[in-house]
């Protein structure tokens, strides 16, 4: 093998990286994609079967009944091929567990649970029933829960493609969960599946299974001839609607189960919101619901379980997709099948073998009709009935009768064997994968239609291992207008899906943004392909944030999706300091992702405005008036006052040197300059006294005071 950084490539594509599980016929490995650079799983069918044509056959099967589901909830096989001898399957690689090991792990889940993970089975399940394919082994074990709680159904081992709504085949699912049909080796249809359905949904909701045995063969039985024990009776608190949607789902005859997934999805959803509703409807029951088997049929079903080379119950349940806890191995249903053998090779020492009452019954009918021929034939010939027979016979012997070949292609073996009659044999020498015929159908016959042959000569066919899927690359159609990109996938052979919109700043409105399959993979001809397509730069909300707070505003613009412009601020009377006064687009108005929004925001109001009162000195009462008047001041006249400074010029001002109000009014005095002082009169002069003399006494008549006197003792110096 080609050896790529340390790893095996498969297809000059495929890089296997670790081993992450093992199955019956098959391991499984994870991988990469080199092409499309992606993560993947790949199956490997092990090498102890990969000469035996069978299998080989039943590996293509399931990759060609899958390779065409796509589906979010089927686990999607992307590729399948065979490089030196390997035969491989490409997968989506899915990390998570197996529903078994869930349900293992919570002993039993919740009605929420229980009803979103259903919805989920049964759109997967949905998908493959649309396109004619009945999974057939539904199980716990082939259902994957990822990490993120994405459900996913996996293993189409023993699926069966079909034109019609039914299948006959012995293939046997799971013994735990098959139908009724299917363990009595009957037709197997949409029907079974939800049988299958209704069976996982029981152990979801009790954390057990309805049936349990001592052998795979005891299980079908039961499957076969019991009821099924309501889940209330393990449950007391399971809701109404979903006990009866179980009941509905395993009801015994077809008929009274779900016609279809969908019908089964609705129930689910009203269960949801009405747990406790009587709204599920089990049609009456016309004949006998459980199936009486004979002998001959229990034989059969012990031969299915027995002999079947189909997958059987343990192929896949220890896939563990990336999770080393995915294997349970508690579960593995190979042990009844032992157990089973044991049983017939140790209890004949009691009871009599039901197939040796079969084997008696069988030779005691053969001796009864020898009998009978013997008496016959001797009373014939004695009245001479067969006298002209034998000579007639023995006429045709020696004719060498020849028989003209009928044309045996796209018939099954048995069909064959029904149109030659048993005039003529037949063998199956072969197998080859065919463009027209689905698997099981004749192909190939020698000698060919027309032939004339001897009575009795075997005719050899080859029969079809399935219809090989033709492949496609898918085209890159991105940036396409959405009519030429379904144009170019129509005519490369895809069917074109539902597009899907969504916006995409990228490209134009009608472009398409990419494909599902992706461009440059590999699709089946004819395949769904879905496009996403722009619907053009998404249209944004302008949020009013006006009288919000500065911070608030700018978090909602942004959360819209929407950029910050320049932020502005002004004196504002009527908006409070730090709120916003406008923004330059309106509120409410659609703009594309990505616009710049202003916003202005206020300072409060506006203080007021404080000037220097200026200096006057020096100037005129008209140029102080002016200069006072250029600062917003008002200029009030004082008067006149005597001052050292020059006449008619300022000689003092209110406020001098103060920061004031504008229109706070200033008062200017002006210098009338220095007065010269007035001159006085002096006062008379009192006459001198002479010791000897004695002043006379006057008094200032109506004085109000006494005027003063002398004093005759006083002395010349008082």
């Amino acid at each position: 093998m080609e050896k790529v950084k340390g790893g095996i490539v498969l297809g000059k594509r495929y890089e296997v990286l670790s081993k992450i599980g093992a199955g019956g016929m098959a391991d499984v490995y994870k991988g990469r994609d080199t092409m499309l650079n992606r993560y993947v799983a790949i199956k490997v069918l092990k090498k102890e079967y990969r000469e035996d044509d069978n299998f080989v056959r039943k590996f293509r099967s399931e990759a060609r009944a899958a390779a065409g589901l796509m589906n979010s909830n089927i686990v999607n096989v992307y590729d399948a091929g065979e490089d030196r001898g390997l035969y491989y399957m490409v997968m989506e690689l899915i990390e998570g567990i197996t529903l078994k090991e869930y349900i293992k792990r919570k002993g039993r889940l919740s009605h929420k649970e229980i009803i979103s993970i259903a919805i989920q089975i049964c759109t997967g399940i949905g998908a493959a029933h649309a396109a004619n394919i009945i999974h057939r082994d539904i199980k716990p074990q082939n259902i994957i829960i990822s990490k993120d709680g994405k459900v996913k159904v996996m293993d189409f081992g023993i699926a069966k493609a079909t034109t019609s709504h039914t299948v006959s085949s012995n293939a046997m699912g799971s013994v735990h969960y098959t139908s009724p049909e299917q363990a009595r080796g009957g037709f197997s249809d949409a029907k079974s599946d939800i049988y299958s359905i209704g069976i996982t949904l029981f152990e979801m909701a009790t954390g057990r299974l309805p049936f349990e045995g001592d052998s795979t063969v005891s299980i079908a039985i039961k499957h076969l001839q019991e009821e099924i024990t309501p889940p209330s009776e393990y449950v007391e608190d399971i809701p109404y609607s979903m006990e009866q949607i179980i009941l509905k789902c395993t009801q015994k005859n077809g008929e009274r189960r779900y016609a279809n997934t969908d019908d089964l999805i609705r129930d689910l959803k009203r269960s949801l919101v009405d747990p406790d509703g009587d709204f599920v409807l089990i049609p009456p029951l016309r004949n006998a619901d459980t199936v009486i088997i004979t002998d001959e049929e229990l034989d059969d079903i012990r031969s299915n379980y027995d002999d079947d080379d189909e997958y059987d119950d343990n192929e896949y349940d220890d896939y563990r997709y990336g999770d080393d806890r995915y294997d349970d191995d508690r579960y593995d249903d190979d042990r009844y099948d032992d157990e089973y053998d044991d049983d017939r090779r140790g209890k004949g020492d009691e009871d009599v073998n039901p197939g040796m009452r079969k084997v008696m019954k069988v030779l005691t009918a053969v001796v009864i009709v020898i009998i009978l021929f013997i008496v016959i034939f001797a009373i014939g010939k004695a009245a001479g009935i067969f006298s002209s027979f034998g000579q007639n016979a023995i006429l045709e012997d020696k004719e060498d009768e020849e028989i003209e070949v009928p044309s045996l292609i796209g018939m099954t073996e048995e069909e064959a064997k029904d149109a030659l009659n048993k005039k003529l044999g037949i063998k199956v020498i072969g197998s080859e994968e065919s463009d027209q015929y689905e698997e099981g159908k004749i192909i190939k016959q020698t000698p060919e239609k027309g032939e004339k042959v001897k009575k009795n000569t075997t005719i050899k066919i080859t029969v079809s291992s399935g219809i090989t899927v033709k492949t496609q690359t898918v085209p890159d159609v991105t940036g396409m207008d959405e009519d030429a990109a379904q144009k170019e996938l129509e005519d490369k052979g895809f069917k074109v899906g539902t597009s899907e919109f969504e916006y995409d700043d990228r490209y134009s409105a009608g472009e398409v943004i990419s494909t599902s399959p992706s461009a440059g993979s590999e699709a089946a001809e004819g395949a769904e392909v879905i496009m996403r397509v722009s619907k053009g730069t998404e249209k944004k909300t302008v949020p009013d944030v006006v009288g919000k707070k500065d911070e608030t505003a700018q978090k909602e613009l942004v959360a819209a999706g929407l950029v910050i412009g320049e932020v502005g601020y002004e004196y504002n009377d009527k908006v409070a300091k730090g709120k916003v006064v406008s923004q330059s687009i309106k509120g409410g108005k659609k703009v594309e992702a990505g616009t710049s929004i202003k916003i202005v925001v206020s300072n409060g109001k506006k203080p007021e405005e404080k000037v220097e009162v200026p200096n006057l000195s020096g100037k005129t009462y008209q140029q102080a008036k002016a200069l006072l008047e250029s600062y917003g001041l008002v200029a009030a006249k004082g008067g006149e006052e005597e001052s050292e400074e020059p006449v008619g010029k300022v000689s003092r001002w209110s406020s001098a040197g103060k920061s004031v109000k504008k229109g706070t009014t200033i008062t200017v005095w002006i210098s009338g300059g220095i007065r010269e002082p007035d001159t006085e009169p002096e006062p008379p002069q009192t006459p001198t006294q002479t010791p000897t003399q004695t002043p006379p006494t006057t008094q200032t008549p109506n004085s109000g005071e006494d005027s003063p006197t002398s004093d005759p003792n006083s002395s010349p110096e008082q």
